[in-house]
Formats: structure tokens, sequence, C-alpha cells
């Protein structure tokens, strides 16, 4: 008896897994069409494999080739606008639009995104994203969220992106983009990464004179190991004149002072709501704009 080809299977395990769990997100009718027409249009036997198969193709370390992108173009400027996004999921539509939207705003320099690129962490979820993202005309990074996680989530999201941790310098502005999904090493691993934050504190040193903080999951959510949130604000007040720091997770936008420290942490919604974050960095001061799309 012929059995049905490995992508049926596939595709039931991704959609029984957006039912399960208080973790998932809803996935739009939308994005079921998206996802299906690149199911039935696909070819080389994508679907022949296990979704949590880590056996990638096609483009690796993109945070690496990007930030040489980022660090030569941004070298001279002074004047910085970058577009912060986070917790696309399986919203592929809207994750298209917002591209759209980004690349239809020539001033922008460089995207961020803050984490949550897949929803369950099964391969083709990464891949479809890197694709989408794939066609922004700028080059951007990308954080690991607390959904890269699931299954074997995190090992390609470090073949496709890079290290959990990492920092880049544009306009003598310092980015340190961590991993704080604390709870996904049940409270038992470095996260944050304090070595690593001092590492950063010291490192070129010469090169920047200010700081911005990103993370998927902000100080005081289920995320964050808050036994070390006290530890945490003495770190960032460390850095040369932190300005501010930009998070997701909540799939809200906020703008709150945590500590009353006067550093505003900045939350991006999700790709559903249909908005994200302008950032302007000027040699004295910045300002955000919320863009809807």
């Amino acid at each position: 008896m012929n059995q049905p080809p490995l992508f049926y299977y596939n595709i039931l395990f991704i959609f029984a897994m957006k039912s399960i769990g208080r973790r998932m997100v809803k996935i739009k009718k939308r994005d079921i069409a998206w996802m299906l027409l690149v199911l039935l249009t696909s070819c080389n036997g994508v679907f022949d494999t296990h979704p949590y198969d880590v056996n990638i193709s096609g483009e690796r370390n993109i945070n690496v080739t990007n930030i040489k992108k980022i660090e030569e173009s941004c070298k001279d400027k002074d004047t910085l606008r970058i577009a912060c996004i986070s917790d696309t999921h399986v919203w592929f539509s809207d994750t298209e639009d917002m591209v759209n939207d980004i690349n239809a705003r020539s001033n922008v320099d460089f995207v961020i995104h803050c984490g949550d690129l897949s929803d369950t962490g099964v391969q083709k979820e990464f891949e479809w994203t890197r694709s989408i993202l794939g066609g922004l005309s700028k080059p951007y990074v990308a954080l690991i969220g607390n959904h890269d996680f699931l299954g074997t989530g995190d090992e390609v999201f470090s073949r496709i992106w890079g290290d959990y941790d990492f920092s880049f310098i544009a306009a003598r502005v310092k980015f340190v983009c961590l991993n704080t999904n604390a709870i996904e090493y049940n409270y038992l691993a470095a996260v944050p990464n304090f070595d690593f934050m001092e590492e950063q504190i010291k490192q070129d040193s010469a090169s920047f004179d200010r700081t911005i903080v990103c993370m998927h999951a902000r100080p005081y959510c289920e995320q964050f190991n808050n036994n070390v949130a006290k530890a945490f604000e003495f770190y960032i007040h460390l850095f040369p004149h932190t300005m501010f720091c930009i998070n997701g997770h909540d799939h809200s936008l906020q703008v709150d002072d945590i500590y009353k420290d006067g550093i505003i942490y900045y939350g991006i919604d999700c790709a559903s709501s249909r908005t994200y974050l302008l950032f302007t960095i000027t040699p004295t001061d910045y300002k955000y704009e919320v863009i809807h799309f």
C-alpha cells in the first residue's frame, strides 16, 4: 500500500502544533495559503525530511555577513535609521508586507529582528522566514527568541544566523544583542551571559561612545531569569551611555522605564499587528516612530 508523501505529515504536524500549548500563536488563513503555496510549488524533494531536521542548505551565518555590511556602510555616518521588528512567527504574509514597507523607505540603514523567527522551531519555518527577510534591500541581523528554541530550533537558528549573543558598531554606537530566554534552559545556563556583557563593555571601547542593548525577552517577563534582574540592570549601566533597550516577545508596543533609572525599554509588537518601530539616532539624541503598514 502506498503511503502519502511525507510532506503531508509535515503539514499536519505544523498545524497540530498550532492548536496546543500556551506558547503557540494563531495562524492566519492568508498564511495557511502562503505555506500551502510553498509546499505545492517547491522542488528538490524538500519535504522528504523530518520537521526537526538540522541539515541546512542555502544561506548561513547571516548575522556575520550582514554585520560586516552594516559596519562598513555606517562607519562614517553621524545619523542612523534603524527598523526594529520582532515576533514574525508564521505570519508570512504580514512579514512580506512589512519587508516591502521597509524597502520603500530609502533612508533605513539596517534592520534588527528581536526574535521568534519561527513558531514551533521546525526547520521549514526558519527557511521560509529566511527567504522573506532575504528580500530586504538593507542588511539585517536576527536575535533568537523563545519559540526558536522549540525542538531543534536553536540548532537551526545557530546554523542560519549564528551566535545567540553578538554585537556590532555603527556610527560609534555599539549594539549589544543578547539571548535572554532563560526559561528555555530551565535557568541552568548563564542567560543572560554576564561574561559576554562584561567583554563587550571593554571590547573596541575606543570605537564607540554610546550603547543600545537588544534582546527578545525583557527583565521581569516570564522568560527572563528574574533572579538576576537587578544584576542585569547593573551591567546595563556599565556600558558607555546606554541610550535605550529594545525587546520583543510580549506582542505589544511597550515604552517603559522598567527600573526607574531613565533607560527606556521599547517593546516591539508582533508582525500580525502590522506595526514596527523606526529609530533615528542622531549625534546627540534619538527619536522613534511607530510605523503602521
